[in-house]
């Protein structure tokens, strides 16, 4: 509720105008100081938390309901009430509750409605955030959660003893990442609202989750992290990394780590999939954690110019198939000669020696370094 209120006092205080927000039942969530213009209606709201039938059905027969934008509402003296500016809290078009404001002495400028109005979406995930409830409250739920991916035994102690999770049960951790460039308070809501019903279907495996800036973070009681569940259910298209399962709560920090690294390989590794598992990636459990710029010298020459990304990704097949020339050439589709010349360019380019095992091996772990670096990414 803190952060409601936060929200709702800093809008407030750029309009210099009071406000009152509501659930989708019209029930009073917060407000901030009433220095304005005050009706009955509004004091009544404030001291009651909520507003009369009548008054709710004349304001439903407004459309407040039906509102996709904010919709200005005339007085009405037998009730009491002074005109008033609605703001809808949407998400996907579904109202999670309405932001009032009266639209007198003076009236809101267009200026100020549509302040009111970007600032909704952020009350929109606020307000979902506050609906979560489970054993804990879902602040302190959230809290702990975070305190869990800190590595904070205490926190995983709280949700033990608050029957959030089993006790002694091992752990497994997926993160999913969103494949929309940026992130936004929508997308946040979206994750929240596809988490929850992942939470609903996998009950049986004690679910916890937490909604990050630009990721998603699903823990469960086993081994199993069901990531065709997780992008079923998020309505987003996602990259889940997984993590491998630790034997209690207390060391989720560590599949949590693994995932978020799974996940990124995910993303810079196209043929791995939608989803990487952390105990399946290979030589990029390593690469992850070797710095990026740490590339063959000849390598790196190459990746500067967009010419030779055909040369580069016959080498890195050729490479990949442990230089066997005919499994490349079949693989390419290309004639056993080409393939050759190809090789000998990468030789003069790179100046380097592909009969050397040293140098194979240098090159072929650059390659897949540049990818985790976003610097390569083959077509093939």
């Amino acid at each position: 509720m803190a952060n409601l209120q936060r929200i709702v006092d800093d809008l407030s205080l750029r309009l210099n105008r009071p406000l009152l927000l509501e659930d989708s039942r019209q029930r009073v969530v917060a407000y901030s100081e009433q220095n304005g213009p005050m009706d009955d209606i509004r004091r009544d709201s404030i001291l009651r938390r909520h507003t009369t039938p009548e008054v709710r059905a004349f304001l439903r027969a407004a459309g407040i309901h039906e509102a996709t934008g904010p919709l200005r509402i005339p007085g009405a003296a037998g009730l009491g009430l002074l005109p008033r500016v609605c703001v809808p809290v949407l998400h996907e078009g579904r109202p999670l509750g309405f932001l009032w404001f009266i639209d007198a002495d003076p009236a809101m400028t267009a200026t100020e409605i549509a302040v009111a109005t970007a600032v909704a979406p952020v009350l929109a995930l606020a307000l979902f955030h506050e609906s979560l409830a489970s054993g804990l409250a879902s602040r302190r739920e959230l809290e702990a959660i975070m305190g869990v991916l800190r590595g904070e035994a205490e926190a995983a102690r709280t949700l033990i003893e608050a029957g959030a999770f089993p006790h002694a049960a091992p752990v497994t951790v997926a993160v999913a990442r969103p494949v929309t460039a940026e992130a936004d308070n929508a997308l946040r809501l979206t994750l929240e609202r596809g988490l929850l019903a992942v939470r609903r279907r996998l009950a049986g495996h004690h679910p916890l989750h937490l909604v990050r800036y630009d990721h998603a973070v699903l823990l469960t009681a086993g081994t199993t992290a069901f990531p065709e569940e997780i992008r079923a259910a998020l309505g987003t298209p996602v990259l889940v990394g997984i993590g491998g399962s630790r034997p209690s709560l207390a060391r989720a920090a560590e599949s949590y780590e693994e995932a978020l690294h799974a996940a990124e390989v995910a993303a810079k590794v196209p043929e791995l999939g939608n989803s990487a598992e952390w105990s399946r990636l290979g030589v990029y459990r390593m690469l992850t954690r070797v710095p990026h710029d740490n590339l063959h010298p000849g390598l790196e020459r190459m990746l500067d110019d967009a010419q030779h990304r055909p040369l580069l990704e016959t080498l890195e097949i050729y490479l990949d198939l442990a230089g066997n020339a005919q499994a490349t050439s079949r693989r390419l589709r290309l004639h056993r000669t080409s393939l050759y010349y190809r090789l000998q360019r990468v030789e003069e380019l790179a100046e380097t020696d592909l009969s050397d095992g040293v140098e194979r091996l240098s090159l072929h772990l650059s390659l897949k370094l540049a990818r985790l670096s976003g610097r390569y990414s083959s077509g093939l």
